[in-house]
């Protein structure tokens, strides 16, 4: 199969195009056929060395985690999947990730793709949307009514989130560009503070979460916008244990735990109309392509979701 690896840490150069062996699966997993991937700022914070004290794998690595294709083979004790069937993942985090033609994934990290759904934006959901369910549905625990601060809602993970919310019937702050309000409203969001010229901190208050995806100075003035009892979730850092106390809140970072029943339940939203990913931009599955895809996400400026299309 084809694949796009890592034989060592370091910039984007690193990416190489290689055959490899088709992956072989064990009897609670399923080969995928990779229709499409999408990236993520795990892939190159992985690339660049980031993570390889808590990720300590060998050379080559295939990074990517997020797959939407085709079952190409099943395990003898995989129940619900058959040959054929149109499936996407957010695979366990291992060095066999996406960026490749066939993937193994256990069975209970997939979830059935609906009809209506390209494989393009199966590959865009799984990853931004169990991150933004587990952090909106998990450790918020939104309801109706509640009032919900989103960074960075034209984002990956925040563009996902400000749907979750709306989903539940939450009232929805997000910040945002002044070249990305009109997207973040059409996701449902109510109230759009353009970052470069308002301070989020001193318009707000009262806020029942927060979800910080930017980390640094923007997740310590989060918690100015909490009610007492409010919670304040991270993506990007470690929420201080002393401001939480301070301020009578419960605050915490997040690792991602892939989940298929999870996926599952975006699949309905997705159906129901009330979840759709903002794909901006697909690269096509060559080494420049991932380069090119890499460099647009370090830039930050990503509108949507980064797309690579394996398959066409």
């Amino acid at each position: 199969m084809k694949a796009i690896v890592i034989d060592n840490y370091g910039g984007k150069e690193q990416l190489k195009e290689r055959e490899m062996e088709k992956p072989a699966i064990n009897d609670n997993q399923v080969l995928v056929e990779v229709h499409a991937t999408s990236i993520n700022p795990i892939d190159w914070k992985l690339r660049e060395g980031y993570l390889k004290d808590m990720l300590p794998w060998e050379f080559p690595i295939i990074l990517g985690w997020d797959a939407a294709g085709v079952v190409a083979e099943v395990g003898k004790n995989v129940k619900h999947y058959s040959v054929g069937d149109r499936v996407f993942a957010r695979p366990a985090t291992t060095r066999q990730g996406t960026y490749a033609e066939f993937v193994p994934v256990e069975m209970e990290l997939l979830a059935h793709m609906p009809e209506s759904m390209t494989f393009e934006q199966g590959a865009a959901i799984p990853l931004t949307g169990l991150t933004a369910y587990q952090c909106i549905v998990g450790f918020a625990e939104v309801k109706k009514g509640d009032k919900v601060l989103i960074h960075a809602g034209a984002g990956g993970v925040g563009s996902m989130a400000i749907q979750i919310a709306n989903s539940i019937g939450a009232y929805v702050a997000t910040t945002a560009s002044d070249k990305n309000d009109e997207l973040v409203k059409s996701l449902g969001a109510n109230r759009v503070i353009n970052y470069s010229e308002e301070d989020f901190s001193e318009l707000l208050e009262n806020f029942d979460a927060v979800l910080d995806t930017m980390g640094g100075e923007v997740l310590d003035k989060s918690f100015k916008v909490l009610k007492k009892g409010g919670k304040l979730i991270s993506i990007a850092g470690q929420p201080s244990a002393e401001k939480a106390e301070e301020h009578g809140v419960k605050a915490s970072d997040f690792w991602l735990e892939p989940n298929g029943e999870q996926l599952q339940k975006l699949a309905h939203l997705f159906v129901s109309g009330e979840l759709k990913p903002a794909i901006g931009h697909v690269f096509e599955f060559t080494e420049q392509g991932l380069k090119d895809a890499h460099e647009l996400s370090e830039s930050h400026h990503a509108r949507g979701k980064i797309v690579i299309k394996i398959k066409s």
